[in-house]
Parts: C-alpha cells; sequence; structure tokens
C-alpha cells in the first residue's frame, strides 16, 4: 500500500547511480588533501565519551550498534542520557535524562525544523537522516544559551561542516545498508568545487518492513522515507563563507503505538549562512544565517491500515497539519588575552494550519485552517574566563520575549464541539536564562573536575497549549492555564583521560517550577487530556569508562541513571527510563575488529499511573532486561569499509519502560495496555565508501 511506488524507488535509484558516477569520473583530478587520504575506522561505536565537560561530540556517519539509525531520535538513543519513546519503527520522540519534548532543543544547521502533528507524530527528530550530517553536538543541561530559548534537559546540533577544497576536485561518500525485516538504506554525499566554492549534494533513501520481536509476532512498524539537500557554498578566501542550502524530503510509517499511521512526512528548507573569521585583533568571527523550515503531515487510518470498523476509528479518517518556520541568527566572537565574548540575536516564527475530515482523502478538498502562532526573539551572551592555565569561568545569560496566539474559534470535535474561550487571545513572557561554570584542570592528573549552576525558562510550545483538552483547575482551557516551566539544575562531574582510560562522572539535581503535566482520565467520549503545573525535582547523571587492556583489546562501560518527583503531588515524575548500563568489548587488529554490547535495564517500578506527557503516559510498571549483541568491520581499503553485526543474539523479547502501548486496531488488548516490544534478532551490513 506505499505511496511511493516501485518506479519511483527505481528512478531515484537511478539518480544515486548517475550521481555517483559523475563523481568518480573526474577522480583523477581530485586533490591530494584529506578528502583523497581520508580512511575509514574500522571500528563500530558502542559507546562515546564527552569531548568536554557536558558536551558530547560525535561523527554520525560512523556505524553503531544498534542498527545504525533510521532518524535523528534514533540515533541519539545510542548516547548515554538518552531514551526513546517507540511507536514503531521509526520516528520516536528522544528523552534525555527523563526530560521529553521542548525541554531539549534540536537544531539541524544552526535552524529548528518544528513538527506539525499535535500528537507528536512527526517529532522535529523524525525530518532528520543522521547519516547525511557531519558533526553531532551534545550539551546536556541549561549549559548554553547560543542555540535558543528553553533547552533545560539540553541542546543537541547536527551540523553539516562547509567544504574546504584547496584545488579543484571531488569528493564521494556513500554507504549501503542491508538488514532483517526488509531494510534498506542508501546515502550519497557528494561535493566538488574549488579554491572559490563548492556544491555539495546529499540524498538518501531508507525502507523497512514490519519487525518481528522476539516472540516471533509482527510489530506494524513498516517505513519509507527520502530527503534530497543541496549546498552551494562561496568561499572567496579562508575566512570567508557563504552559504546557501536547500533540501526536500517526504515519508510514511506505520505506527504500531497509534490509532492513524503517518503517510505523509513532506519536508522543506531553505538556508543562508554568512561567516567572516580573523577579523581583527578582538573581533574574531560574526555568523549570520536566515532559515525556512516547512513540515506538511498527513496522519490516516486507511493509507498504511485497514480502519477498525469499531469504535472511535470505525470509518477512514484523515488530518492533515503544517507548520513554517522562519528564523534568523546574528552573533559575534570577541577575544581578548584571557577572554572569550559570543553574543548575538536570534527571533524565529511559526505558524500551525490544520484541517481534517473523515473519509478518503476528502480532506484535500477543504481549507486549512490557522490555529496557531508564535513568535519569540532573544539576546544572548556567553563569556569564557581564563583565568589561569588549568581555571576557566564560563558564564551566560539571555532574555527571550515569547508570545502564542490561538486563533481556534472552537475547540472540541462532533457534539462536543463548543465555542473557544481564547479564540484570538494573545498571551506573551518576558523569560530569562543563565548559567555560571567552573572548570579545572589538576596539576598531577589528566582530570578535569566542573561543576555549573544554570536556570532556563521555557515558554510553553505548541503541543503542551493546544493539545490538551483542558487546563488546570480554575483555567478555561490549556492556553489560558498552562504557565512557563522553570528549571534551575547544578551539574557536576570530572573526566579522566590518559592513553590507556578514559573515564567520565557526571550527575544532576534540578528544582522544576510550574513543570507541565499531562493528566489522562477515560470517560464516556473516550480519554481526555489535562495540562497542568507541579513543582518538580529532579536528579541523576552518567558514569562511563574506556579501558584499553592491550594493544588489541578495549573494554567500555557505561551507567545513566535519572530520578524525578513531582513534590506538589508527593508521587513519582512519570515517564522516566530506568537504571541502563552498557558493556562493551572490542578486538581490533589492522584493518578489521570485532565486538560485543550487553545492555542491561533494570525495572521501573516509580510510576505514576495515566501521567505523562503529549506522547506517552505511565500505565504499568516495566520488567527489567538484558540484551546482547556483537558486531564485526572490516576495512577493505582507504576507500571501502564493511560493518557487519547481530542486535538481540538471542531473540529476547522485551518492551523498553517509555514505549507506547500497542493499538488495539492491530490486535492489542484495548483495556490492558500493553508496550509495544523491541525487535528481535536483527541482522545488518552496512558497506561504507569514500573517495
Amino acid at each position: 500500500m506505499s505511496r511511493f511506488s516501485a518506479d519511483t524507488r527505481l528512478g531515484s535509484t537511478s539518480v544515486f547511480a548517475v550521481l555517483c558516477g559523475a563523481l568518480l569520473m573526474p577522480q583523477a583530478h581530485a586533490d591530494t588533501d584529506e578528502h583523497a587520504e581520508h580512511e575509514l575506522s574500522p571500528t563500530v561505536i558502542t559507546a562515546i565519551a564527552p569531548s568536554s565537560p557536558l558536551t558530547v561530540v560525535t561523527n554520525p556517519k560512523d556505524p553503531r550498534q544498534p542498527v545504525p539509525a533510521s532518524d535523528g531520535g534514533d540515533y541519539l538513543k545510542t548516547i548515554p542520557g538518552f531514551a526513546l519513546v517507540r511507536n514503531g519503527g521509526t520516528n520516536g520522540d528522544p528523552v534525555l535524562r527523563g526530560m521529553f519534548g521542548s525541554r531539549l532543543n534540536i537544531l539541524t544547521n544552526g535552524s529548528m525544523m518544528l513538527g506539525a502533528c499535535p500528537g507528536r507524530m512527526d517529532a522535529p527528530t523524525s525530518y532528520i537522516s543522521p547519516e547525511t550530517y557531519d558533526k553531532l553536538t551534545v550539551i546536556k543541561g541549561p549549559q548554553t544559551v547560543l542555540w535558543g530559548p528553553g533547552a533545560s534537559a539540553g541542546t543537541v546540533l547536527f551540523e553539516r561542516e562547509p567544504e574546504h577544497f584547496g584545488e579543484l576536485g571531488t569528493r564521494l561518500n556513500a554507504s549501503v545498508l542491508a538488514g532483517s525485516n526488509g531494510r534498506f538504506d542508501k546515502v550519497v554525499d557528494a561535493a566538488a568545487g574549488g579554491p572559490l566554492g563548492y556544491v555539495r549534494v546529499i540524498g538518501n533513501q531508507a525502507h523497512s518492513d514490519d519487525y518481528k520481536d522476539g516472540n516471533n509476532d509482527t510489530v506494524a512498524s513498516r517505513y519509507d522515507k527520502w530527503n534530497g539537500d543541496v549546498a552551494v557554498g562561496f568561499t572567496p578566501d579562508a575566512d570567508t563563507l557563504l552559504e546557501l542550502s536547500a533540501g526536500r524530503g517526504d515519508g510514511e510509517a506505520r505506527y504500531a503505538g497509534r490509532s492513524m499511521d503517518g503517510s505523509q512526512f513532506l519536508r522543506e528548507s531553505l538556508g543562508l549562512r554568512f561567516e567572516k573569521s580573523n577579523i581583527g585583533e578582538v573581533l574574531d568571527k560574526v555568523e549570520a544565517q536566515v532559515y525556512y523550515n516547512y513540515a506538511d503531515h498527513v496522519m490516516d487510518n486507511y493509507s498504511l491500515r485497514v480502519p477498525s470498523g469499531t469504535g472511535m476509528m470505525a470509518g477512514p479518517m484523515a488530518s492533515n497539519v503544517d507548520r513554517r518556520t522562519l528564523g534568523a541568527r546574528i552573533k559575534a566572537t570577541w577575544r581578548w588575552a584571557d577572554l572569550q565574548l559570543i553574543g548575538g540575536l536570534d527571533a524565529q516564527t511559526n505558524e500551525h494550519r490544520q484541517r481534517s475530515s473523515m473519509g478518503v482523502d476528502t480532506y484535500k478538498e477543504l481549507p486549512r485552517n490557522k490555529d496557531a502562532n508564535f513568535h519569540n526573539y532573544g539576546v544572548f551572551g556567553e563569556l569564557t574566563w581564563y583565568a589561569a592555565d588549568r581555571d576557566r569561568l564560563i558564564t551566560g545569560a539571555r532574555l527571550d520575549r515569547a508570545s502564542a496566539r490561538d486563533f481556534r474559534q472552537t475547540i472540541g470535535s462532533g457534539m462536543s464541539a463548543r465555542p473557544n474561550p481564547t479564540a484570538d487571545d494573545t498571551r506573551a513572557d518576558t523569560l530569562p536564562s543563565g548559567f555560571m561554570r567552573y572548570e579545572h584542570d589538576l596539576a598531577d592528573t589528566p582530570t578535569t573536575l566542573y561543576a555549573g549552576l544554570g536556570h532556563a525558562e521555557r515558554f510553553p510550545d505548541y503541543w503542551e497549549l493546544f493539545s490538551a483538552n483542558t487546563g488546570a483547575a480554575g483555567s478555561v482551557n490549556a492556553f489560558d492555564g498552562v504557565k512557563p516551566e522553570k528549571t534551575t539544575q547544578l551539574d557536576f562531574g570530572a573526566q579522566y583521560k590518559t592513553a590507556d582510560l578514559e573515564a567520565w562522572a557526571s550527575g544532576y539535581i534540578g528544582q522544576v517550577r510550574d513543570f507541565i503535566l499531562f493528566d489522562y482520565q477515560a470517560g464516556m467520549m473516550g480519554t481526555t487530556s489535562q495540562a497542568r503545573n507541579v513543582d518538580a525535582r529532579i536528579m541523576g547523571g552518567e558514569l562511563g569508562a574506556a579501558y584499553k587492556l592491550t594493544q588489541h583489546w578495549k573494554a567500555d562501560a557505561t551507567l545513566a541513571y535519572a530520578w524525578g518527583k513531582n513534590s506538589s503531588d508527593g508521587k513519582p515524575l512519570p515517564q522516566m527510563p530506568p537504571l541502563d548500563a552498557r558493556l562493551g568489548l572490542t578486538y581490533s587488529e589492522d584493518d578489521w575488529s570485532a565486538g560485543a554490547l550487553w545492555r542491561v535495564v533494570a525495572a521501573q517500578n516509580r510510576i505514576d499511573q495515566n501521567k505523562g506527557n503529549v506522547v506517552g503516559k505511565d500505565y504499568d510498571k516495566s520488567s527489567g532486561f538484558g540484551v546482547f549483541s556483537l558486531n564485526a568491520a572490516y576495512r577493505i581499503n582507504k576507500n571501502f569499509k564493511v560493518s557487519t553485526g547481530v542486535d538481540n543474539l538471542f531473540g529476547k523479547a522485551y518492551a523498553e519502560h517509555l514505549n507506547l502501548a500497542g493499538n488495539a486496531g492491530f490486535g492489542y488488548p484495548a483495556n490492558d495496555p500493553q508496550a509495544i516490544n523491541e525487535p528481535g534478532r536483527t541482522l545488518w551490513t552496512k558497506v561504507d565508501m569514500s573517495f
């Protein structure tokens, strides 16, 4: 039933082939710099050490276990501290340290791609193909102010680096992945250019059929995706960059944990950025960008499944939502002898529209109705003081003016439709945020100690203001009643690094005033949701070590824990992932490597039934589990590398605590929620090419 026909797939495949051939032909004239000499590592990644306090930097192109990711959320869950809310085979929602949604700022090339679905079926990470990016940076906690408002849990940056050609030449990176359950991914990333500029073309396709869990039961999870991006850069000298980028993508996905599937994930993106470095003795760098992102999302119950014929979803129905986001940022870097200051301005505006109807594709005949728009204008500054050779003090502050307008004339649907009491109302808040962090390198050991206190105030997002059926007691609806969230958090830790041993420990403890909590209640007309504010306490942390046992053997281990309490109600904070440990062992010699990963997860007994967020809720305690996986990789030459693995080697049947409950339309019990199981034994092979 896929809307992407075989002809379309074959056509796209031929485009990839032609592109590869066109770029390989002039390879004899390619420059001999790092592009031509680039060699691929033979190791499959199972653990990532922080590169600096609270910051993780990695290459999304590296193969990793579990099976290489289908989207941004799938990729992030391989980093300690992250978990994922699974609803099918792809497009899950990432969670960092138990914090969900807009508490996590997610940017691609400095821009925000906001999803449109009221139920986050198109989470922002669903539009990200990780392997098409060059660098992933994760900053944990409210410890930066440079990348937009609200980032109380952390900041995630997927970035594409500018190309640099010393002379006329080309570069090509490509990969093919095949795996169980019909998994087949193709990626091409090619560039051509010279000293004055470059052209970069990126394309990817991803497909998977429904997977089978450890019980050999089929889980509705099939998906098809494609993306295409092009960037044209102008580099008149080594210190100047002007780049124009454009992209488009689409997809479809079956969701075992939803009453509808995603039959369209149309993405359109435009961006323009300017960078000028080495300007003067004090003013070092100026960066500016403007971006436009558009998401057009369709959810229905007939394209990828058969309508249930009973209950609320008896007949065919569809909902179409879209969201336009326009943003800009300008920042400058000043340097003095022992000071560095980064300051600037950013702004963003987005508009949300919706339409829905009963029947097959009847929504296409209806006009789109605007229901919301949002504006945010911010000013920020971040100062680093190199107080001594081994001491650094980093401070930052930002001030945001955020507003939202409610355009809905009615709320509810069908027999329960009624006038909207906040129709055409606007709400606005001025929100301060800031942090201060001290870092110290010990004199007698390669150890860095740090502690940072951060405060972030977050304006409620679209889902919190518009998706809930009601607001807190005393308010007319969620738009009227939900207050901004205020997080104050202490982050602390240590990092140790020698040639043979890397070890790190990070912890946090925080107070969240007006934490936005969703309550779910069953009623005559189905389940209703209420968004209200509570006070909460959170704490947790991550531990990790990587030790080179011998010249060839390396062991690594990580541990992540998150704890939360709803202090207003005296109950656990819901949707908290349990204790998660990962143990890895790798053998590498010359051009090949082999490794094993054992992931052990504890039971989660701290729940608050029927409480959660806009996507998920606590419905039962969860059992612990252990999963064992194997991998191997071989570098054929400097141009080709093959990696392979088997995830969940013993075919264990298990479910993550945060997974959604299976939908009755796929045979799951309607009155006894059961979490969607993870995939059973999964085999995969990936070939990486670099020229």
